[in-house]
């Protein structure tokens, strides 16, 4: 296989301007200048290399860019497992209103009741969702609410004495971030692998449960967008072992108010305020990953908790949890994350909620059987049972056939200006597409969605090179993965060293 060269088309804003132009000048300052020593260590030895350009260049640039970029308010966003949902404009206002932006956490409690008042609310809202009556709103993201609520789960067991329940268990479909927060708690991960239906393997699951279990970590609806029909055998059986079991709330938007965690078994469990509540995703923050629990986990809560006093009619931060594993983020979370969310859900109502997650099934199932009729797709694992908020096709009888895998359809998506799939993953899926629409999309919308799907791959089949070369049309062309991950570059500079050196851009063999 060979790469087309990679293209860098895009000036940086560094190579534009030119030495003297500016775009405004401050006004002078009427405040008497102030002696103020700069420690020499402190001081800079040259001038900052800023870019000189005018007002007109910085906004064109900066605009130009923005036009690039994908996002959800310029197209379907089908990322299976992080579900890409449209933030609607009604919440982006109310989070900029005057009085949400200038409230500040040292206020003394009775000038902010207005916002200790929604978050208690959301916590409630929360917590009959997920039928756990316990909840913080503190985690910044599902990550940082995966790894309290494990921590949870370890106080919990030292608490008893248990400090020997050090394994945490979890199918081979988990995301990602489950083993990564189970070993920074100090657990031992233990996965196991999924049955021919893509569901938890029972047999497998008590081949592995001991006295050192301290939990068993799934999603459910799980990583295929199967519904693990067995939860309720899989909670009897750690419990039974003394385990705990978490819930990974990353595909909650496909049982939003038809079904809650609690009643399944489950004792803990993080929302992704940003997946199921259409706060935005963030690109890496802020974000928001409420943690519900228990009354068994309650009493290791992080502090404050905010709570509500009826006799005195006002809301307040209790820091008094003997038991607390501690703060887990400054203040009280995100709480304009918090405030998108709530504005969500009191937009939809119940029966709005409700009505999302029967969409959300719907869309992806059409999807799915849509794209299992296209040749050299196939659906893993039991085709007859139907998916909940995702599905994943696996495109390794197209790779076989021609040489064109998940990686090559992706790229090929991407060149008629959509945005891909999650591709080879899970892993136990070699050539995985994984696709979650989410119930914004109409079926106009996952039409056109398929049917550039179907004439790609037609393409492909033509000229397997085509799939290869793709991205076509965009300002970087296709690269090399593994160079990339091995070279890192991290800033302009760094490439203009490399240019001097005759190493950029990079070039790889013919034969890659």
């Amino acid at each position: 296989m060979t790469y087309k060269q990679a293209t860098y088309d895009e000036p940086l804003i560094f190579e534009l301007g030119k030495p003297g132009r500016r775009g405004h000048l401050p006004p002078k300052t009427d405040v008497p200048p102030r002696e103020i020593t700069i420690p020499s260590n402190m001081k800079r030895k040259e001038l900052p290399q800023l870019p000189e350009m005018h007002e007109g260049e910085v906004v064109r640039h900066y605009l130009h860019l923005s036009q690039m970029n994908y996002c959800v308010d310029t197209g379907i966003y089908p990322l299976g497992s992080c579900t890409m949902k449209y933030n609607p404009k009604i919440n982006e206002a109310l989070a900029r209103n005057e009085k949400m932006c200038y409230i500040h956490p040292y206020q003394p409690e009775e000038t902010v009741q207005g916002i200790l008042e929604l978050i208690y609310n959301l916590q409630k809202i929360l917590s009959e969702l997920a039928g756990l009556p316990y909840c913080t709103l503190q985690p910044a993201a599902g990550a940082a609410g995966e790894y309290l609520g494990l921590n949870l789960i370890r106080a919990y067991h030292h608490d008893r004495g248990d400090y020997d329940r050090i394994d945490i268990i979890t199918p081979d479909s988990s995301h990602g971030t489950n083993p990564a927060s189970t070993v920074m708690n100090g657990f031992n991960i233990i996965e196991i692998e999924s049955n021919k239906d893509g569901q938890v393997d029972l047999e497998a699951l008590k081949a592995v449960v001991s006295e050192k279990t301290a939990g068993f970590m799934i999603t459910n609806p799980n990583t295929l967008g199967i519904f693990e029909s067995q939860i309720e055998e899989i909670a009897k059986i750690i419990h039974e072992a003394g385990g705990l079991l978490y819930y990974d709330g990353a595909n909650f938007n496909a049982i939003v108010g038809m079904i809650r965690p609690g009643e399944m078994g489950f004792d803990v469990l993080h929302f992704n305020l940003h997946k199921t509540f259409s706060t935005p995703h963030g690109g890496g923050g802020p974000g928001a990953g409420a943690v519900c629990c228990s009354e068994r986990l309650s009493s290791y809560l992080p502090v404050p908790v905010v709570e509500f006093d009826a006799e005195n009619n006002r809301h307040f931060l209790n820091y008094d949890i003997p038991k607390t594993v501690g703060k887990t983020h400054g203040y009280y979370g995100n709480i304009a994350i918090a405030l998108r969310g709530y504005a969500y859900i009191c937009a939809l109502g119940a029966e709005g909620l409700i009505e999302t997650s029967k969409q959300a099934v719907l869309n992806a199932n059409y999807v799915m059987r849509k794209l299992e009729e296209i040749d050299g797709l196939v659906l893993k694992f039991n085709r007859e049972l139907p998916r909940k908020h995702e599905c994943v096709l696996d495109a390794t009888p197209l790779k076989h056939e021609i040489g064109v895998g998940a990686m090559d359809i992706a790229k090929m998506l991407i060149s008629r200006g959509y945005h891909a799939p999650t591709v080879l993953f899970p892993l136990i899926v070699h050539e995985a597409l994984m696709i979650e629409p989410t119930e914004n999309e109409n079926k106009e919308s996952l039409d056109r969605y398929i049917e550039v799907f179907k004439e790609e791959i037609a393409k492909a089949r033509e000229d397997p090179q085509y799939a290869h070369d793709a991205p076509y049309n965009t300002a970087v062309g296709r690269v090399d993965d593994a160079w990339a991950t091995r070279n890192l570059i991290l800033s302009w500079k760094m490439i203009k060293e490399l240019e001097k050196k005759g190493q950029w851009p990079p070039k790889w063999p013919e034969d890659h």
